[in-house]
């Protein structure tokens, strides 16, 4: 590195950490989780100055989607990352964020079946790294929320019949932060246009529950799979949201506490939807309360 590029990184930092937004960590980028038919499933690993020995996976929201032009920035180097990832990052966590399989190319499950590769990778993997494979994170919002609160209420066992020994390790984590989570389509069955784009189906309201469409939305609910061994999960929602109803929180609360499972949400009061929580009476910290929730439930628990 030369003493102009030196100075130069010096004088970007000092500009992010006067602006309030945490300075970037050393990244290892394009790190290649898993393929597809010749589709390279990429990560980007933060590492932070001092590791605590906790991984996390990030999914930014993205409404299960991606452009389909060539020059597209890639899901992991969302805006979502500086808002969602890099203060954990500096709290000493370290983060992976994911691409994942998105529509219209793809459609549920495959972005679930991604994320939960990129689990079984970072666990099999998780010396290289420097973790604990038994205490593992997620966090992630709207699209992300969604895939993220899979993770923690899906079993994830592993295959042991698996031609890869990364598919026979575990996919599940051990603690979920999610904002605006779709937790249940079927009772948002008026479901918006990149909800039915991912499902492959076209939700109706008071369709037959016992239809294909129906099922497939009971399927990829969160709220459907929730039991009492699920990881602690953190819910943060917009009261305003108009794209994600607050109710949906409020109902994946009430039913993970009604089995037990560590559980609480935090109500933005005015804020509508997206990472920065627009329209929000009070700057929210969305770092913060993420940080509080993942220390207390697994660095707290790995001291």
């Amino acid at each position: 590195m030369t003493m102009r590029t030196a100075a130069i990184k010096s004088a970007l930092a000092a500009a992010l950490l006067a602006s309030g937004l945490p300075a970037e960590s050393r990244v290892d980028r394009n790190v290649v989780y898993g393929m597809y038919s010749g589709l390279a499933l990429l990560m980007d690993i933060h590492h932070p100055e001092k590791p605590n020995g906790i991984g996390l996976i990030h999914v930014s929201g993205s409404g299960w989607s991606a452009p389909l032009s060539l020059d597209a920035r890639p899901l992991k180097e969302a805006g979502h990352v500086r808002i969602e990832a890099l203060p954990l990052v500096q709290r000493g966590y370290t983060v992976f964020t994911v691409n994942h399989r998105a529509t219209p190319r793809f459609q549920y499950p495959a972005a679930v079946e991604d994320v939960q590769r990129a689990v079984r990778f970072v666990r099999f993997h998780a010396a290289r790294f420097g973790i604990n494979p038994d205490r593992i994170g997620a966090i992630g919002g709207s699209s992300g929320g969604h895939l993220v609160s899979m993770l923690g209420v899906l079993p994830g066992e592993g295959d042991a019949q698996a031609e890869s020994e990364i598919d026979c390790v575990s996919a599940k984590v051990q603690c979920v932060v999610a904002r605006a989570t779709p937790s249940d389509f079927v009772a948002s069955a008026a479901a918006s246009g990149a909800s039915s784009l991912f499902l492959g189906i076209r939700l109706r309201a008071g369709a037959d529950p016992s239809s294909p469409e129906m099922l497939i939305a009971r399927a990829a609910s969160p709220i459907t799979h929730v039991t009492a061994d699920d990881p602690p999960l953190l819910l943060v929602h917009g009261d305003q949201d108009d794209i994600v109803p607050y109710a949906l929180s409020e109902r994946f609360r009430d039913r993970l506490a009604e089995v037990g499972v560590s559980t609480d949400l935090i109500r933005v009061s005015g804020a509508g939807h997206g990472p920065g929580f627009p329209g929000a009476g009070q700057a929210p910290d969305m770092g913060g309360w993420a940080g509080e929730w993942f220390d207390a439930h697994l660095l707290s628990k790995q001291r």
